[in-house]
């Protein structure tokens, strides 16, 4: 069983009637789930997860304390402290007796602003811009199992919509990265005899292309160990995920690089294919410089147009 079914299950058979019977006076102003980090709010993890904070556990987002005070908060700690110590043969932490980081009771200014430097979770321009996607993950993936109040949720819907004017900055960008890097560079370190710098070139190309994915899929990438696993879900270009593979474990001697550089090329025919179907290029070329800056000018906010197109990168 994932650690998202045994989050939610430990929750419904402990949590949810401790909740009713002690604390039915601010019940309605919790939020409970498991979200954030962790390969289990991903839906990622395995036995080899297990070795290091994994616990059946929950968090209980709480408002500020204009609605719920620290006395009342470290009740809830408490309490929360208080269910069992096992659960389906697997232990809570010691480490974390009274909530903690991942579990437990959490303000939920704090999560979001650790997540996204926000505690209501409203993001400028800038910060649409500059925020990596892992951050944006963290905020929004796992489950929420039950919101009362909604302020959590809202938040967390806010969050999963990002602005279509920075969706389209950071496609241009990634586009150019792969244009530059795959189309580009690669072909001339390896001509140069540059074997490592030809292998970071793959290495950029491999990244912005599952960046493109990503935002194709209107999802956020997660942080790198499990940006491969979670690319391979995507609705979108999954079906190239081996070649990207290929491309990033490979060596780069004459008869594998010219074998890699149709690759790249492929890859770039398909990113093309896409943006065509969408309607989101004018370009008529094989050349994703091209298409990056005609990505780019569909761009309406003009100060997010005229930033420079790796301004969102």
């Amino acid at each position: 069983m994932k650690g998202l079914e045994i989050s939610k299950a430990f929750y419904l058979e402990y949590g949810k009637n401790l909740i009713k019977k002690d604390f039915p006076d601010i019940e309605k102003y919790l939020a409970f789930g498991l979200v954030g980090a962790g390969s289990e709010c991903f839906g990622f993890d395995d036995e080899i997860s297990r070795d290091h904070d994994f616990e059946p556990g929950f968090c209980i987002f709480i408002p500020d304390e204009d609605i719920i005070d620290r006395t009342t908060a470290f009740r809830l700690e408490r309490a929360y402290a208080s269910l069992p110590g096992e659960f389906m043969g697997i232990e809570k932490s010691s480490l974390a007796a009274v909530g903690g980081a991942r579990h437990g009771v959490i303000r939920i200014s704090d999560f979001y602003s650790s997540k996204v430097g926000s505690p209501n979770g409203s993001l400028t321009t800038d910060a649409w811009l500059s925020l990596p996607d892992y951050a944006l993950a963290e905020a929004t993936n796992g489950e929420v199992f039950e919101d009362n109040y909604g302020l959590f949720s809202n938040i967390r819907e806010y969050l999963l919509d990002m602005p279509r004017d920075v969706r389209l900055k950071k496609l241009a960008g990634n586009l150019l990265i792969m244009a530059q890097s795959g189309q580009y560079n690669y072909p001339r370190c390896v001509s140069r005899g540059e074997t490592g710098a030809a292998q970071l070139a793959v290495f950029e190309f491999v990244k912005s292309t599952m960046q493109v994915a990503f935002i194709l899929s209107e999802r956020y990438m997660p942080y790198y160990k499990w940006s491969f696993r979670a690319f391979r879900e995507l609705p979108v270009l999954a079906g190239i995920s081996d070649s990207l593979e290929f491309l990033v474990s490979s060596d780069n001697d004459k008869p594998t690089s010219e074998i890699k550089a149709q690759i790249i090329e492929d890859i770039a025919g398909l990113v093309i294919d896409e943006l065509r179907s969408r309607d989101l290029t004018e370009a008529t070329c094989g050349d994703l410089e091209k298409h990056a800056y005609s990505v780019e000018d569909r761009i309406t906010d003009a100060d997010i147009r005229t930033r420079h197109i790796l301004a969102a990168v």
